[in-house]
């Protein structure tokens, strides 16, 4: 009786010790993963310190089931304490005078981790029995488990079996080889000294006797571990997935706190769309990069994100989005000049206007070619971006009303003061962003809608930029451009762009159901001398959208109300634009026009030396001071000249056809 009462005391003390531990937190922190809209990992976080630690999800049974024949083959039986394996440990120490197995637990173990405790003391070991058998009782063995596959170490900073899986096979762990299997079970006993990157053969070794216990446990046959064996260890470690790296990095700030954030971007065509720009920038100069988005205008689902062409490169700074820099959008925002003035009944895609040197108060826009086409329909002036239409059009419609609707398209565009005629051609700052999300608006005929690559966000928006027979007619005669050359064949809607120079090299485009930008440059706004959206950016765009689909997605029928004639046949007032505040340079059209010096002007003129521009003309061109030639059989449209000397001068021009232009000017 004397014994049974100690016994019971002795157990009731024991469950008092046991109630009593204060255990380590049990949540353990996992890094952030940022999935695809397939469910597949897009970019995975680190934890606050620094180690890979991601939540196990889906494991290969087989793997757990070897894990436990190896680690703790009555795990499923005692109470967090094996003392059967606990008493041999001992007696094989005591018989063989050094430790031979360890005979903790798969509990033991997961008691170590939370604690990050010592394992040689014997202090430590009474503690990690009491926590291993508080454990017990607070959770159950599926939770047990779940500790475990997300704390033990595999080298490195590498915790868990699922930034094992990545960082040394480069898949998620739901499908392992028995070799692979078999070196994850033995790695966490000493994942320093077998380290596969750093210890291959200690790696193997290990590995080896983990299959030879295993095959004398009869859970393996001999074929498997022959196969096993044969079967090379990794000889290095693998980086985790990053695709849409910045896109991913910023969601991640967004919500730090999450564990798993959802996108709808699709991994193929993010792989592709990525793979798209290193080509583009690849044997490029050093500081070119690339960004381009690709989306579905129908649900407002981004489906790939590229914000730099090498987001490892300092020198190309692939550090900074550039789908979110402002930068000139170049002549990209012409089709929306066009739209509202079609919408507005000034024009019509056939009605005619003039490309002629004009006026506009004291700025004389000038084609990027500096050449003018005189008479030519509206269609014809956009789909060759001339820019004395597209200013004329500005001013009848007004500046301010382009950046209203653009503002209702959910566009951020940002100008110095008050906005002006300037940004018909690119004098205003737009992110690349926001030009595919203007572009959406234009693909679903002057609807427009939110873009967003969080599944939820994407939806339509309230106002309409524009009446539908007005987006048709823009989007017809952006369809009408010959693609690049060497792209797929396909109706594709687009419109190229290059700032103010060559600074931003600029593609976007649509057919029935996707809408893409492509942006090239540097990123630290300096030239690109010889870089134009046609050349660079346009060829990329047809092919992100054909990676989309093989055949695009048609572009909608016209809308019933839709007025397709030809020029002759439409209402008189539509028949032929003029512009309201401008005047015409010249009433030659075919004559020089003397852009500088301004006539008038008194200008300083070191050294006698003066310089000249022109547009228009025809060359070769003779200039003349006070009626003396002093330059003859000129091409160039810009020059510096000899001057007489200081005071007043009559600066003439004449050029191959005897027109002429003229300036009277003082210089000093």
């Amino acid at each position: 009786m004397a014994a049974l009462w100690a016994a019971a005391f002795l157990l009731d003390a024991g469950r008092g010790w046991v109630a009593r531990t204060e255990l380590p937190p049990l949540s353990v922190e996992i890094g952030t993963e940022v999935l695809a809209r397939d469910g597949s990992l897009l970019r995975a976080f680190q934890v606050s310190d620094g180690r890979w630690r991601l939540a196990p999800g889906p494991v290969d049974d087989r793997f757990v089931t070897l894990l436990l024949a190896y680690e703790d083959q009555r795990f499923y039986s005692h109470s967090g304490v094996d003392p059967l394996a606990l008493g041999r440990a001992v007696a094989q120490a005591l018989w063989n005078r050094r430790v031979i197995s360890g005979g903790s637990t798969l509990t033991m173990q997961v008691a170590r981790l939370l604690e990050e405790g010592p394992t040689g003391s014997v202090a430590g070991k009474i503690r990690q029995i009491r926590v291993a058998l508080a454990l017990e009782q607070r959770l159950s063995k599926v939770e047990i488990l779940d500790l475990y596959l997300r704390l033990a170490p595999y080298g490195g900073n590498l915790e868990g079996i699922r930034a094992a899986t990545l960082a040394w096979f480069g898949k998620e762990p739901r499908r392992l080889t028995t070799a692979e299997a078999a070196l994850l079970v033995a790695l966490p006993q000493s994942p320093e000294a077998r380290r596969p990157d750093r210890a291959p053969q200690a790696a193997e070794a290990a590995r080896a006797r983990v299959l030879a216990r295993l095959a004398a446990a009869g859970m393996l046959d001999a074929s498997e571990v022959a196969a096993a064996l044969r079967e090379p260890v990794p000889a290095t470690r693998r980086g985790f997935p990053a695709l849409a790296p910045h896109l991913t990095e910023r969601l991640h700030r967004a919500q730090p706190g999450a564990a798993r954030i959802a996108t709808t971007i699709d991994p193929a065509l993010q792989r592709a769309a990525e793979a798209l720009a290193r080509r583009a920038v690849a044997g490029q100069e050093g500081r070119l990069t690339a960004a381009m988005i690709l989306a579905d205008h129908q649900s407002g689902a981004i489906l790939a994100h590229v914000g730099a062409a090498e987001w490892s490169s300092d020198a190309r700074a692939g550090f900074v989005d550039m789908t979110t820099a402002l930068r000139s959008p170049g002549s990209t925002l012409k089709p929306f000049i066009y739209a509202l003035a079609f919408d507005d009944g000034l024009a019509h895609p056939e009605t005619l206007i003039e490309d002629r040197p004009t006026a506009f108060g004291n700025w004389r826009p000038q084609n990027f070619d500096r050449q003018f086409r005189g008479t030519v329909t509206v269609r014809a002036a956009l789909q060759a971006s001339l820019n004395i239409p597209a200013v004329s059009l500005t001013e009848a419609v007004g500046p301010a009303r382009l950046l209203a609707t653009l503002t209702r398209a959910g566009v951020r565009a940002e100008v110095e003061g008050t906005p002006g005629l300037a940004v018909a051609l690119g004098g205003v700052g737009v992110s690349l962003e926001g030009l595919v999300q203007a572009y959406a608006a234009l693909a679903r005929l002057g609807a427009p809608i939110t873009l967003s690559a969080e599944p939820g966000p994407g939806a339509p928006l309230t106002q309409r930029l524009f009446g539908p027979v007005a987006g048709w007619q823009v989007a017809d005669i952006l369809a009408g451009l010959p693609p690049p050359a060497g792209a797929a064949p396909g109706r594709l809607a687009y419109k190229t762009g290059t700032s103010y120079g060559h600074r931003d090299a600029l593609a976007l485009g649509f057919d029935g159901r996707h809408v893409a930008g492509v942006w090239l440059g540097r990123a630290d706004g300096t030239p690109v001398p010889g870089a134009f959206g046609g050349d660079l950016a346009a060829p990329i765009l047809f092919e992100l959208i054909g990676r989309a689909k093989a055949t695009p997605d048609p572009l909608p029928p016209p809308p019933p109300a839709t007025l397709l004639l030809p020029t002759e046949r439409l209402p008189q007032p539509l028949q032929r634009f003029r512009p309201r505040g401008a005047a015409f340079a010249t009433s030659n059209p075919d004559a020089p026009d003397l852009m500088f010096p301004p006539d008038g002007a008194l200008i300083e003129a070191p050294g006698g030396a003066l310089a000249v521009k022109i547009i228009g003309g025809t060359p070769p061109f003779t200039w003349l001071a006070n009626g003396v030639p002093v330059a003859l059989a000129i091409r160039a449209r810009e020059t510096t000249l000899p001057m007489p000397g200081p005071g007043f001068v009559v600066l003439s021009v004449i050029d191959a056809k005897g027109n002429a232009a003229r300036a009277e000017i003082t210089l000093r």
